[in-house]
């Protein structure tokens, strides 16, 4: 059986080695920084522009394709994910202001686009999309 104050004593000693040294050692990866990773890579695009957005490339920043809106007099937009080697959408999802997943586990480097809309025609609507 290991002692673990002896455990706690020697990692405690290691940790302070390292600082008088100079180095550090990186906290480890939360949610947050993840998400903030994810969302930081975002693209803005206004609906009425382009009848659909992109095409875009998926990236390592995120394994779901994230949506919401930012900006316009809509009250919401409506979006799916058509990939390069699909026929039709996804599905359809109700977006807001919060970040909204349109498609999940998404592999890096899959081409697709956005076909979306808003609740009312003649409504404007700015949306940023993370992938």
């Amino acid at each position: 059986m290991r002692n673990t104050m002896t455990d706690r004593f020697s990692r405690a000693a290691l940790v302070a080695l390292l600082a008088v040294l100079g180095f550090t050692v990186p906290a480890p990866a939360s949610a947050a920084t993840a998400a903030t990773s994810c969302y930081g890579g975002a693209v803005t695009v206004h609906y009425g522009e382009v009848r659909d957005f992109g095409p875009y490339v998926t990236t390592s920043r995120c394994t779901d394709i994230n949506m919401r809106m930012t900006g316009g007099d809509a009250d919401f937009g409506w979006a799916c994910v058509q990939f390069a080697r699909a026929s039709g959408c996804n599905y359809w999802t109700k977006i807001g202001r919060s970040w909204t997943t349109i498609a999940t586990d998404v592999l890096n480097g899959t081409k697709f686009t956005v076909p979306n809309g808003v609740d009312l025609e003649g409504s404007s609507a700015t949306f940023q999309i993370a992938f």
